[in-house]
């Protein structure tokens, strides 16, 4: 079904600061059958907002809020052709469910910002504290650890690495963590010059105690700038070590993109890969052992022009993976034996570039949010059973948002990520 959203009513909060908000319910929507919510960022070189849609019961959503980061957005420089997915990345903006908080980064102002979340009323955002430097330039990527006492942000620009913050502050907002600035080393821009060589995406293991972040290859410079997943030791105290592990991509692969955890392994990661579709890590012997052995696989995706995105659903067992060139959805299982294969394809809509993507699980059933950043709308799909999802909405974003006196664009939104009430 395709919904419009409610107009947005209220004034532009840009000269304001961090936290004010536009409201985008109208005098019908009640939180009360409100289950979660779905969040991106609008990126705006003249305001970074939050923007975020309340999850309905039947997993359809409804636009909400539009929240101010305090910060500036920024697109990178991908040789003029400002496309879409400004900063080469995913999760720009990131929700931690435990600790009910929500972070996006201000890539034009190289900060991050900090906003908990009204379990009540989950498009509710509150700011805590100010925005906080980055510890780099470009900041492009956020990871919680699996309480949310701890942020980890990654910056991609000519200053590039990682930088961790306690979170647990509900005043002051983000801390720096001590020795835990750590470079990547990297020859890069401010903005960050890509897609091809630069960094995209921060995770943690599951078990909280490695920090993984991915860096895309340049195979216009040979062999000799090849991708690679950059992994650092977490201590009890949130200390990184200070040299990273590097594991290389399998032979065909060198675009790595996105990072997922792959749920009931000793410790493997599912690695969208655009030159070739999906690489596969098993890091069950240490993140050293596979750098040595290059214990990694591809799985080639058919007919793939950038797969780069990935989510993961309970529900069916399988991962989801956006291409930007073809705008099809992939669906793809993972076995025992770390044997991926492709279940099915989906369409969106042409051209719709679609990037960033999430899944929120509502009880027994999951749908999944896709940011179609060319055609600056939500895509949202029902996944029933492995190899069902089904297209449920298209929710427009760009007319209220723009009718709200509010600058949005396909070349700029970033991010999605979800938040769903305790059950």
């Amino acid at each position: 079904m395709s919904v419009s959203a409610a107009p947005l009513a209220g004034r532009s909060p840009k000269a304001k600061g961090m936290g004010s908000a536009v409201s985008m319910k109208n005098n019908t929507t009640r939180s009360s059958t409100t289950m979660g919510a779905a969040y991106f960022i609008s990126n705006e070189p003249s305001g970074n907002f939050v923007v975020a849609a309340d999850i309905n019961t039947d997993g359809s959503l409804t636009l909400s809020t539009a929240t101010f980061t305090g910060g500036l957005g920024q697109h990178g420089n991908d040789g003029g052709a400002n496309g879409p997915d400004a900063l080469f990345s995913q999760g720009s903006v990131k929700a931690n469910a435990n600790a009910s908080l929500l972070a996006a980064v201000n890539t034009g102002s190289n900060t991050v910002s900090l906003f908990q979340i009204d379990p009540s009323d989950p498009s509710n955002l509150r700011a805590i504290g100010a925005p906080v430097s980055s510890g780099g330039e470009f900041p492009m990527s956020l990871a919680f650890n699996s309480a949310g006492s701890m942020l980890c942000v990654l910056n991609g620009g000519a200053v590039n690495g990682v930088q961790c913050f306690n979170t647990t502050d509900n005043f002051l907002g983000l801390k720096p963590i001590a020795n835990s600035q750590r470079s990547l080393g990297l020859n890069q821009t401010t903005p960050a010059t890509g897609p091809a060589g630069s960094t995209s995406h921060i995770i943690f293991s599951e078990d909280g105690s490695s920090l993984f972040a991915a860096v895309k290859g340049n195979p216009a410079l040979g062999d000799g700038a090849r991708g690679f997943i950059a992994v650092w030791d977490v201590a009890d105290d949130g200390s990184l070590s200070t040299n990273f592990t590097n594991i290389p991509p399998p032979a065909k692969g060198n675009l790595p993109f996105a990072l997922a955890n792959i749920p009931g392994t000793t410790n493997a990661l599912f690695v969208p890969d655009a030159a070739v579709g999906v690489d596969i890590f098993d890091l069950s012997q240490g993140p050293e052992r596979a750098a040595e052995s290059n214990a990694t696989q591809a799985v080639p995706v058919k007919g793939q022009g950038a797969v780069c995105w990935v989510a993961h659903s309970t529900k069916t067992g399988t991962f989801f993976v956006t291409d930007i060139m073809t705008a099809l959805v992939t669906e793809i299982a993972v076995d025992g034996n770390l044997a991926g294969s492709v279940v099915k394809q989906y369409p969106t809509q042409t051209g719709a570039g679609t990037i960033d993507l999430e899944v929120a699980s509502l009880g027994g059933n999951d749908f999944l949010y896709v940011n179609m950043a060319n055609a600056t709308a939500i895509q949202a799909f029902s996944l029933p059973a492995k190899g069902q999802a089904t297209k449920t909405q298209t929710l427009d974003v760009a007319g209220p948002v723009k009718a709200a006196g509010l600058s949005i664009s396909g070349a700029n939104v970033q991010g999605m990520t979800v938040f769903v009430k305790p059950q």
